[in-house]
């Protein structure tokens, strides 16, 4: 609930409707908001990234990153969402969830995302 709620205030400042989802490390739904005038799409979207980023551990942008580089191989792994968003929450060196964020630009996609993990992880 503390990530939704620094999720959804890093949005709301900056006026951006997004959809906010917070996964365990399998990926699995633990928590997630709409935000008004956000898309539907913007919904599966949140959650495919936050899927990604748990299930292989690293931020959606290093696969966004691959396809833009002509990689496009990656887009052939099942459940894999090659957009900037998704991160995943570590603590220890372990993946213990992931954040997925959609509405509005990749990178300001990803900003809220790391609102959202900064509120409870302090580096």
């Amino acid at each position: 609930k503390t990530m939704l709620a620094a999720a959804e205030a890093k949005a709301r400042v900056n006026g951006w409707n997004v959809s906010i989802a917070i996964t365990d490390p399998a990926g699995d739904l633990l928590g997630f908001l709409k935000l008004d005038g956000a898309s539907t799409g913007s919904v599966d979207i949140s959650l495919g990234k936050a899927r990604t980023a748990a299930r292989y551990a690293r931020p959606t942008k290093v696969y966004a990153d691959r396809v833009l580089a002509d990689s496009l191989t990656i887009l052939s792994v099942p459940g894999v969402v090659a957009l900037q968003g998704g991160l995943p929450i570590i603590v220890g060196g372990r993946v213990i969830g992931a954040v997925g964020v959609s509405g509005v630009t990749s990178a300001q996609d990803e900003q809220v995302a790391a609102a959202a993990i900064a509120s409870v992880i302090k580096p």
